[in-house]
């Protein structure tokens, strides 16, 4: 079973941002406008992580947030406040109301996720992969290695990030852009030729001894991860 995250936002231009990266690293996404709607949604069941905003119509996620702390069915539930408001005070009074994180708007989507996939490994750790493999290539998220057959493959942290995005997405082609978004943040100016040059790192670092090459080059269109690849054992 994919964890399932409901995005609890008013602005629709981040909701599209943070559908389209946790779909791409494969979770079920629900997104509900208004905290009062999110509230009555949430009484029909519970997903496995909420990201909640501050400020919403009808009922606001700090109140949202305690309301959610006062029920037994969801007193337990991971909440991740995403608010404009980052000075101290705000940042303990969003934790003392009983959000488990809080991430201060505009924020990197890499860190994001990195924070959502934290605190599912602390709360269902049963939904988060420590590994992801594909044909004979393994790579280990938790300590942050990458084997090919029996051969240790030495990545740099960017080209780590980029291998990782690749393939919990096997198949699916990304732009530069959506690449640049996706490991590099928006936040992060980075000209999208960069992504060419950190491809070409990754395919000579675990492409050695003429290994076929996973990534595939979408003329016109970007890259991926090559999913007829991932079926080979």
């Amino acid at each position: 079973m994919k964890p399932r995250v409901m995005i609890v936002e008013d602005e629709e231009p981040l909701i599209m941002l943070l559908r389209y990266n946790l779909e791409a690293e494969g979770y079920d996404v629900d997104s509900v406008a208004r905290g009062d709607e999110a509230e009555i949604r949430l009484q029909e069941g519970a997903p496995d992580l909420i990201l909640l905003d501050w400020m919403l119509p009808g009922v606001s996620g700090i109140e949202l947030c305690r309301r959610l702390r006062a029920r037994p069915e969801t007193e337990l539930l991971p909440i991740i406040m995403l608010t404009a408001r980052g000075e101290e005070g705000e940042r303990i009074r969003g934790l003392a109301t009983g959000a488990d994180d809080y991430v201060v708007k505009p924020f990197s989507v890499p860190e994001l996720l990195a924070r959502v996939r934290a605190l599912l490994r602390r709360a269902k750790p049963e939904h988060i992969s420590k590994t992801l493999k594909a044909g004979d290539i393994e790579l280990d998220r938790e300590n942050r290695r990458v084997r090919r057959h029996a051969r240790e493959v030495h990545l740099g942290p960017t080209e780590f990030r980029l291998l990782e995005f690749l393939m919990q997405s096997a198949g699916r082609v990304f732009s530069r852009e959506q690449l640049l978004d996706g490991v590099w943040g928006r936040d992060v100016y980075v000209d999208e030729r960069t992504v060419d040059v950190h491809v070409g790192r990754l395919r000579k670092a675990i492409n050695r001894g003429r290994k076929p090459d996973p990534i595939r080059t979408v003329r016109g269109a970007g890259y991926s991860f090559d999913e007829n690849f991932t079926r080979a054992s």
